[in-house]
């Protein structure tokens, strides 16, 4: 081969794997704590505007379930995902390095919502409704921060029982806007979601509205977090973490806003989460 040629090829060579690695697609996902249909709505038009700012592909990976986003998280099928407080823990307990690097402005004083089917006669009060005691209780999903972990630990707080100890029946809806339905529907006469589900529910004029009514908030707590993976600065170029987590905290479309729903995004670590890891230790909820 004559020299120039093989001077050719070996630039060649060398030029492939670092366009290919310029060109590698970063995953993200996402708890499924609404119906699938919004999720991916909401999350591909997010996908859009991260790659257009990281000026790398970046596509959504829906998942199934709470602890599918975990697990897809762990096994690098996804390097960055928007968790609810105990999932995000979960994940960083799981992956070295990883880290929380953006939360909504709402999520640092976040509440859930106890609701009542309205035939329970019970009202929105500032006391924990101890009348609820001997009723059917729903929560979400059973790792969800605001459908579960919280609200949790809130009965206890407030009637030193467990769940099962206080009401008659108690069940696992999947996700807050099932809790919201069934709820609605008089399946279950109490069940807890996170607010926000409800507030756009109100903002919608969903029909369930209508016979699902808020009876209590809880105390707030630390919640829903955008978290990477650890080694993405090692594929993507030093600086890549802190240059997704300002693409979010930049993130100020209204549209996109609207979609979490979130007023903004603001700086996380993974510190602020330190009180979700104790009330999950404590609930047993961490291997």
């Amino acid at each position: 081969m004559p020299l120039m040629s093989r001077l050719f090829a070996t630039v060649l060579a060398t030029a492939l794997p670092l366009s290919a690695a310029a060109q590698e697609t970063l995953y993200f996902s996402a708890i499924p704590d609404e119906d699938e249909t919004r999720l991916v709505e909401r999350f591909t038009a997010v996908a859009e505007y991260l790659s257009e700012e990281l000026d790398v592909p970046v596509e959504f990976v829906p998942v199934k379930s709470y602890p599918a986003a975990v697990t897809a998280f762990r096994n690098d099928q996804v390097q960055l995902a928007w968790f609810g407080g105990l999932s995000g823990v979960q994940a960083r307990l799981l992956v070295d390095g990883a880290r929380a690097i953006a939360q909504g402005d709402e999520d640092t004083t976040f509440v859930s919502y106890f609701i009542a089917h309205t035939d329970t006669g019970l009202t929105e009060s500032e006391a924990f409704p101890e009348a609820a005691r001997g009723m059917s209780f729903t929560f979400g999903a059973k790792t969800s921060t605001s459908g579960r972990l919280m609200p949790e630990f809130a009965i206890r707080e407030n009637t030193g029982e467990a769940p099962e100890e206080f009401f008659d029946r108690v069940g696992f809806s999947g996700d807050h806007s099932q809790t919201l339905r069934l709820v609605a529907s008089g399946a279950w006469q109490v069940g807890a979601l996170n607010y926000t589900v409800y507030d756009q529910a109100v903002a919608d004029n969903a029909p369930e509205v209508e016979t699902a009514k808020v009876i209590w908030k809880t105390p707030p707590y630390p919640d829903y977090n955008w978290t990477i993976r650890g080694d993405v600065d090692a594929r993507w170029g030093e600086g890549f973490a802190d240059k997704v987590q300002a693409a979010l905290i930049g993130m100020n479309d209204p549209d996109l806003l609207a979609a979490f729903p979130r007023n903004a995004f603001i700086p996380a670590a993974n510190e602020d989460y330190a009180p979700i890891e104790q009330v999950a230790r404590d609930l047993d909820l961490l291997e």
